[in-house]
């Protein structure tokens, strides 16, 4: 008999090369399509908020009281001669948190879709939200969905071609902005004819005149968010429910390969996903609940969630990553200290820094602290298994030991959630003896809206990334040029059926925007979203990542090796910050290019002089005296071999030799996506040379 939270199979005996679809057990009859019947549309589940709670706080933010910019004497080494650069760092001072209740968010999500009909928008018209997080981006996309009007995402770290690409494509009307990114809008808004209406937030104080005035000249409509507000309050207007199957938001994608697809979503994929993860993770959701919001909403991720938590009443406190914790902030806390979030959830990158940063201040520390630190990590983890004196042990160890770490996030953290790929065994460990006691794993893609698979809080393992939320089934495929089999019989399997995951059900999306020949590609004639990733059904009904597609190279002896599954695992080594691997089907092994976690970098040679000629790390020139030494590189490889081996890599998946990356991996340098993905291309024709060298 299934648990509670086990996956069944359903339907018909499989087809040959295909897995018999399973569904989440509590709910295999019917897929779920909403949290409750009277929530049809997205403008439903605020709504119910609305009517339901009007009194109780809804979103909370904080404004700049003034930034503070120090100038630092910073000595590095050029050409064997030491010279000294002025650097200038800017830092936050913030006002408290500053709050709205439901029934005032629902007022002002009125004024602006009173203000967006009084512009000339319509269910004709497409918007575009190009801003950083925000409870105006959020707003302005519930203000959307209350006329019908289908909005369009764009990252706010998008340079002018994407930004022209995302405007251009779809044919905006009207765009909401920052004021700090009105210079790369008036860079090409006069490539982009179709926009009429341009919104943005901020000090216009802070916006250079030229600016505005270029703008200004062009064949828009400007306005500061609060002239807009007051425009839609003087001259309402009735809402425009749209239909389930309207599309609700036109969702880019990052770009890794190629230009951006925008993925359609309707509004039925967003009601099912949000009552889908609720049947999950309902027991976390209480009235007490606080929640950090920082991760950009252009992301499917942070936006379905947001979703979610608007529907159930929870307060969310919006944050920034340069604001987040205390590091850029003065005379205040940073955001998570000052607004004491009960829930964050995160992505794997965000989760390795918080655990290097962890230990990084550790080391940094006197000795016997760092001593007494890793002593109780272990006392702990050995603990876990002792049912009473573990947890009075435990508790202990957090209310001693661990106390710092814990108030790090505001001392009240309850549940950690990580989605857009899987974390390493050893994060999602770490995180939950120092952090947090339970950390929850979610699975989906854009395509998905967000979440097919959930790990609940009720399942304490790591590795799988859950069961199938209630609104997806899910089957499996072969990859037979790989050997994944969807019946079990693959090599090395152990009786496990694995393949390709395809994914139907309320929540899945039905076309990319304008694409009909990339919906093809990925879309069968049933319905089932074919996405790329290889999973595994382990015994207990949870579903497992074990490979990709499209990053499975065939080495020279045959076998396939998955890049970005080796990524996930060298990148909890602490000297990596960031990993692409490589590998050549003329090789026998993959290698890697790694930017340096320069502070655990700094800490090893230190500690190992030798490495560097027995200079001081602060003589030395990053990129000639440490990324490019030889014995640097080699100690870095060996540090990623224990990591792989701790892992239980293969002998084939280990590392055959490394390069240092001098200079970190941005969107502006073009080496990541705008949602922090790797530009596998752009990597590699960067250190293509370098490669020659080395490798294979």
């Amino acid at each position: 008999m299934p648990g509670r939270y086990a996956s069944i199979e359903v339907g018909p005996p499989a087809e040959p090369g295909r897995s018999r679809p399973r569904r989440f057990a509590a709910t295999a009859d019917k897929l779920v399509e909403s949290p409750a019947p009277d929530v049809e549309v997205v403008a439903d589940l605020l709504g119910y908020s609305v009517r339901t709670r009007p009194d109780r706080q809804a979103v909370g933010w904080r404004e700049t009281i003034r930034l503070h910019t120090e100038e630092k004497q910073v000595k590095k080494m050029v050409n064997g001669e030491e010279t000294t650069e002025t650097k200038k760092w800017t830092y936050y001072e913030m006002s408290d948190y500053k709050y709205m209740t439901y029934k005032q968010l629902g007022e002002m999500v009125a004024d602006v879709a009173s203000a967006l009909v009084e512009t000339g928008h319509s269910r004709s018209t497409i918007f575009n939200i190009y801003a950083s997080t925000s409870a105006h981006w959020q707003v302005m996309a519930n203000a959307c969905a209350t006329q019908g009007i289908t909005f369009a995402t764009a990252y706010d770290n998008l340079g002018e071609e994407g930004l022209n690409h995302s405007l251009n494509e779809p044919g905006v009307y009207g765009m909401f902005t920052n004021a700090a990114l009105l210079p790369v809008v008036a860079g090409v808004i006069a490539s982009t004819p179709t926009v009429k209406v341009l919104i943005y937030d901020g000090a216009t104080s802070d916006v250079k005149p030229a600016v505005l005035e270029s703008l200004k000249k062009a064949d828009i409509k400007l306005f500061h968010w609060d002239e807009f507000v007051a425009l839609g309050r003087k001259s309402p207007h009735p809402a425009n429910k749209p239909s389930k199957d309207d599309v609700a938001c036109i969702m880019y994608t990052s770009g890794s390969t190629g230009a951006p697809k925008g993925v359609e979503i309707t509004n039925r994929q967003i009601t099912a996903v949000v009552g889908g993860a609720l049947s999950l993770v309902h027991e976390f959701i209480t009235p007490d609940a606080r929640f950090i919001a920082y991760l950009p909403l252009s992301h499917i991720f942070e936006m379905a969630v947001e979703f979610l938590l608007l529907y159930v009443g929870i307060v969310i406190g919006y944050g920034s990553v340069k604001t987040l914790t205390d590091t850029s902030m003065r005379n205040c806390m940073g955001d998570m200290r000052a607004f004491q979030p009960t829930i964050m959830v995160g992505v794997p990158t965000v989760w390795e820094q918080i655990r290097k940063g962890i230990l990084a201040k550790v080391s940094a520390g006197p000795k016997f602290r760092s001593s007494l630190f890793h002593g109780a990590l272990s006392a702990k983890r050995g603990t876990r298994p002792l049912p009473v004196f573990g947890r009075a042990l435990g508790g202990v160890l957090d209310a001693v030991v661990f106390k710092a770490v814990k108030q790090a996030t505001g001392g009240r953290l309850k549940y950690a959630i990580n989605g857009g790929a899987g974390i390493s065994r050893d994060t999602q460990n770490f995180l939950r003896l120092t952090l947090t006691d339970t950390l929850i794993q979610g699975w989906g893609l854009t395509e998905s809206c967000a979440l097919s698979c959930i790990l609940p809080p009720a399942i304490v393992q790591t590795g799988p990334v859950g069961v199938p939320v209630p609104c997806v089934e899910i089957q499996l495929r072969d990859f037979e040029e790989a050997g994944y089999k969807a019946d079990g019989s693959g090599k090395d399997a152990g009786g496990l059926q694995q393949g390709e995951i395809c994914l139907r059900g309320p929540s899945i999306f039905k076309g990319y925007f304008k694409r009909p020949d990339l919906t093809k590609e990925v879309i069968d004639e049933d319905g089932w979203f074919m996405t790329g990733d290889i999973g595994q059904w382990n015994r207990d009904g949870t579903l497992s990542i074990i490979d990709r597609k499209k990053n499975l190279v065939k080495l020279a002896g045959g076998e396939y090796v998955a890049l970005e599954r080796l990524e996930s695992i060298y990148k909890s080594c602490n000297l990596v910050s960031n990993i692409c691997v490589h590998a050549d089907p003329s090789a026998s092994r993959p290698m890697a290019i790694i930017v340096p976690h320069e502070q655990h970098l700094r800490s090893a040679l230190t500690a190992n002089p030798q490495l560097v000629g027995g200079k001081s790390i602060d003589s030395l020139d990053w990129a000639t005296d440490v990324c490019a030494n030889d014995k640097v590189k080699k100690h870095v490889l060996e540090e990623c071999l224990a990591t792989g081996r701790g892992a239980g890599l293969k002998p084939l998946e280990m590392l055959q030799t490394v390069l240092l990356a001098a200079e970190e991996w941005t969107p502006q340098n073009g080496m990541l996506t705008p949602a922090q993905k790797l530009q596998r291309k752009s990597i590699l024709q960067s250190f293509g040379s370098d490669i020659k060298k080395v490798y294979p």
